[in-house]
């Protein structure tokens, strides 16, 4: 297993690149712990791939360097390396068994084979396809082959980091659920560190001790579930994590008074906006409450999801969203407050100023 140091990387795919909108993946200073478990969550283009493949060595930076415990390994090929590799397509040899498959890395290695059989069998027994170690892998499932191109990345003890690409997009809504379970028991298990490249934000956070969330080309938060939940650094992290995902209404400060269209809500600080443009407020739809007191709404529509239901509003002229117990009464004239503790205050999309 490997600490990870992304020493200030950027990356372009065009020659000369002249100003940050060049570059795919714009500059990253960052360190990720050795044996963490990290998801790179984003949209498609956001960047998560140009970084995984630095990682790897596919891919070799326009600037900055990579290094491993310290060691700069930049220009070493993915093999120098030592990583293991998961794509979105497993990547396995369907002429032989299941059990060869799973060998056959550490055959390349020179392992005993009395030390292949024992840790070959140990990994069938963890993914779940011991009985089928003697079958051949071209008549296996997707979620099989997927499970095969898993076990060979973990049946190696000595490598460095473990990367998943999109591991599981082939695979059915439950097989996934069974999968992500599996992955998150193998990395208490074993340790290893691991990065998970993902746009789908269940799969990120379930999977990962720290999400990396990246944005047009670059990294907008590092942080637990909890913290992209509650404390989203950029309204982009408010939009993307969560469902329905984070309110965020364009607004003015006086001192630490917002004003929203013509309601005013009083926080507990006084953000620094000083020479910004663009001033927003953002609350989750969970902090949101409706009742018979606090500041008008107009409800569009009504959204039974089973135990919660989901508000579509106006309010000050804007698009809200709250979510409500299932048998919550929604009153003939409703009205809204906000958890103070929740407010958010974004100054050109950054999150600024003390707790809310």
């Amino acid at each position: 297993m490997a600490r990870i140091t992304l020493d200030h990387i950027r990356h372009a795919y065009g020659a000369s690149p002249q100003s940050d909108q060049d570059y795919a993946l714009r500059e990253i200073d960052h360190e990720w712990h050795d044996g963490g478990a990290y998801a790179l969550l984003g949209p498609s283009g956001c960047g998560k791939t140009t970084l995984l493949n630095i990682i790897s060595g596919l891919l070799q930076p326009s600037h900055g360097r990579i290094l491993f415990d310290g060691k700069d390994v930049t220009n070493l090929s993915t093999q120098a390396r030592n990583i293991a590799q998961v794509f979105q397509f497993p990547v396995i040899y369907d002429t032989m068994t299941v059990y060869d498959n799973l060998a056959f890395p550490l055959r390349n290695r020179g392992v005993p084979e009395p030390e292949i059989d024992r840790r070959v069998r140990e990994m069938l027994e963890i993914i779940d396809l011991s009985d089928w170690a003697k079958r051949k892998a071209q008549r296996l499932t997707a979620d099989q082959k997927q499970k095969i191109s898993l076990g060979r990345g973990l049946v190696r003890n000595d490598v460095n980091a473990i990367l998943f690409d999109e591991p599981l997009t082939v695979i059915d809504p439950h097989m996934k659920w069974v999968l992500r379970s599996q992955l998150k028991r193998l990395h208490k298990q074993f340790g290893f560190t691991m990065v998970y490249v993902t746009h789908d934000q269940t799969e990120a956070l379930t999977f990962a001790d720290k999400v990396v969330v990246m944005y047009d080309g670059q990294i907008v938060q590092i942080g637990t579930p909890a913290e992209l939940f509650e404390r989203p650094r950029h309204t982009f992290v408010g939009y993307f994590i969560g469902s329905p995902g984070m309110n965020v209404l364009p607004a003015k400060i006086d001192g630490s008074t917002v004003t929203i269209g013509d309601e005013k809500i009083s926080l507990d600080y006084a953000p620094d906006i000083s020479g910004v443009g663009k001033i927003e407020l953002g609350i989750r739809p969970e902090f949101v409450r409706i009742g018979s007191e606090g500041m008008p709404v107009s409800i569009t529509r009504i959204e039974d999801i089973g135990r919660l239901k989901i508000v579509r509003a106006s309010f000050a002229g804007q698009p809200i969203s709250i979510v409500a117990e299932e048998d919550a009464e929604i009153p003939s004239e409703p009205r809204v407050t906000f958890d103070p503790a929740a407010i958010n205050i974004y100054a050109d999309s950054w999150r600024v100023g003390g707790e809310g």
